[in-house]
């Protein structure tokens, strides 16, 4: 096999002198350039691993929300373990209404095993009074609620109608506390999820409870 003249000298020794091969250099150039490649390919997953993944989310990663845009009398979805999830910022004046409803509701103090954890056993629902955080998910048969918030008589509501949401299905409704009214096929209030607060009150985790735990 013949030598490259360019590269040894007459004895069959690399020459330091010479200038180097360039196909030689072709190829450490490749070389290096498919481990950087192999590098990035390894480092973009072992970074976006720290990123909860949507089946993560699916299974019950928590979700976070951001407080400072949703102003009074605004409502947010949120999807959390594959449910759709309102939070409200209630009025003032909303709120002061929660307690005419009393006398027209099934459930009206949450008594009912099953769809409100202990910190939210009052007339709010809540663990703040201004907030609801509720599965928007009806207790009949798994429909998906639309809030009427206007007050008053409207078509498939009561004349004393204080705000709340309507189950298009088969009709059965809630208040603003997401408590199921008497005598409408639902048979329980509207289910509350784990949630937490901020220590600014600024954001709002569903899927933790006070201790951070899912």
């Amino acid at each position: 096999m013949s030598q490259d003249k360019t590269q040894l000298d007459d004895a069959g020794a690399v020459d330091p002198n010479l200038p180097p091969d360039p196909s030689r250099r072709f190829w450490v150039a490749s070389a290096c350039a498919v481990g950087g490649v192999a590098g990035v390919a390894t480092a973009v997953p072992f970074v976006t691993s720290f990123a909860p993944s949507e089946r993560a989310k699916a299974a019950g990663a928590p979700v976070e929300v951001d407080l400072t845009s949703l102003a009074p009398g605004e409502m947010r979805t949120v999807a959390w373990r594959g449910k759709p999830v309102w939070v409200m910022h209630r009025t003032p004046e909303q709120i002061k209404d929660l307690p005419k409803n009393d006398p027209l509701l099934a459930d009206p103090h949450s008594d009912r095993p099953g769809f409100t954890p202990p910190f939210a056993k009052n007339e709010y629902r809540s663990r703040k009074p201004e907030y609801l955080v509720v599965v928007a998910i009806c207790t009949h048969l798994g429909c998906v609620p639309t809030p009427h918030f206007e007050v008053g008589a409207q078509p498939g509501l009561p004349s004393s109608w204080e705000g709340g949401f309507l189950c298009p299905c088969h009709g059965s409704t809630y208040d603003l506390s997401g408590r199921v009214f008497k005598n409408v096929p639902a048979p329980d209030n509207l289910e509350v999820p784990p949630y937490a607060f901020s220590a600014d009150g600024t954001k709002l985790t569903i899927g933790v409870d006070e201790i951070k735990k899912a």
